[in-house]
């Protein structure tokens, strides 16, 4: 792994990476893995891609966080997190998604709230509903957990619970709540294309 992680020196190569390593579909049950697991096991989900991404990133010297989109209903949707980085002043974002949105960001914005804004119009259910709610303030995992997360045999369940339960910013205001609209056919039919197929 740590040849690898040595190569994925910017966060382009690094989403290039993510987008080759089949999306993790937890058959199994849950996972939080740690980037060492998730690179064994060759899969990796939202949680996981945005995590290793950190690690790679850190390794390259880049600041990077990790950012939580929460969504209105978690028995309707689910919540999605990316890592953000920031290239000559400038704000991006690595995604480990199957599906046609929700994916990288180039880093051309100015400020973390305008790139996790960018989000908003992609995330909705098949009705057409939007969804997402708040976003996470930036989380630096490596200030508030040591560095033995990368390697743990262990799920991440810790990291996972303190992304989820740190402060976040609401997405819309409530006096212009009634004003959403709903996504239309063509945006619906064009976020139904996958990556892998959960078979």
């Amino acid at each position: 792994m740590d040849k690898t992680i040595k190569k994925l020196s910017t966060p382009k190569k690094v989403q290039d990476f993510l987008d080759r390593v089949p999306f993790n579909f937890e058959k199994n049950g849950e996972t939080y893995m740690s980037p060492r697991r998730s690179f064994l096991a060759n899969q990796m989900h939202c949680f996981e891609g945005a995590i290793f991404a950190c690690l790679c990133l850190q390794k390259a010297d880049i600041e990077n966080y990790l950012i939580d989109l929460k969504v209105k209903n978690l028995k309707k949707d689910s919540d999605h997190i990316l890592c953000v980085f920031k290239t000559n002043g400038f704000w991006g974002a690595i995604s480990k998604t199957n599906h046609s949105v929700l994916r990288w960001r180039d880093p051309i914005y100015k400020t973390v709230r305008e790139l996790v804004f960018s989000y908003f119009h992609e995330y909705f259910l098949d009705s057409g509903e939007k969804t997402l709610k708040s976003y996470s303030k930036p989380f630096d995992v490596w200030k508030k957990f040591s560095t033995s997360w990368t390697s743990s045999e262990e799920n991440l369940h810790k990291i996972a619970e303190a992304l989820d339960n740190s402060p976040h910013i609401d997405f819309v205001p409530e006096k212009n709540q009634k004003f959403i609209r709903k996504a239309g056919p063509t945006e619906i039919k064009g976020a139904a294309v996958t990556e892998w197929e959960n078979s």
